[in-house]
Formats: C-alpha cells, structure tokens, sequence
C-alpha cells in the first residue's frame, strides 16, 4: 500500500513537533515521491545534514515505500522568521516622515 500525504504529515507532526510543514506528492499521487519543507524547534543547534537525518529517521517505515524525498528546508523557527517576515499590516496608519 503506498504512502499517503497525510502519513508523511501525521509522523513528522507527532515526531518532530514542527511550527510549520508542508508536505507535497511530487510523484503524480501515486505516493512514491515527496517533497518536504519543516521547521522545528528541535533543529535548534543541529547542522544541516542533522536535520536531514532526523527527518529521515522519522519517516524510517514510510522510507520503505517512499522513492524519493527531497528535504527542501529544513529550518529552525528563528531560520523560518528571517526568510518569512510577516506581511505589513494594512491597517495600520502610515509612519509620519
């Protein structure tokens, strides 16, 4: 039986506890091909290809039916703020120059 999206996601959300995650079929839905982008907290102090290793790990029995999974990022949430910043309120009155 193939690996479901909402597998990857369930495993990676109990084990790795992430603030966000997007998981997405690259394999045409026929759950063979997956690519992940994750930032957690307990990727704090880790190196990159720590990070990799524990997404990895954590995905060990869906890694048996799973061809490929390509760990597009793999950040903490201080990493995730920086390269997100929050869209400008609109709502808010223009700063007087």
């Amino acid at each position: 039986m193939a690996v479901t999206k909402e597998q990857v996601e369930s495993t990676l959300n109990s084990k790795l506890n992430p603030s966000h995650l997007d998981v997405s079929d690259t394999s045409g839905g026929c759950g063979a091909s997956y690519c992940v982008e994750i930032v957690s907290e307990q990727f704090e102090g880790k190196r990159l290809l720590e990070r990799h290793r524990m997404v990895n790990t954590a995905l060990a029995e869906e890694m048996k039916q799973i061809h490929a999974l390509s760990i597009t990022k793999a950040l903490t949430p201080q990493q995730w703020a920086l390269q997100n910043p929050p869209p400008p309120n609109p709502q808010s009155p223009p700063s007087a120059s």
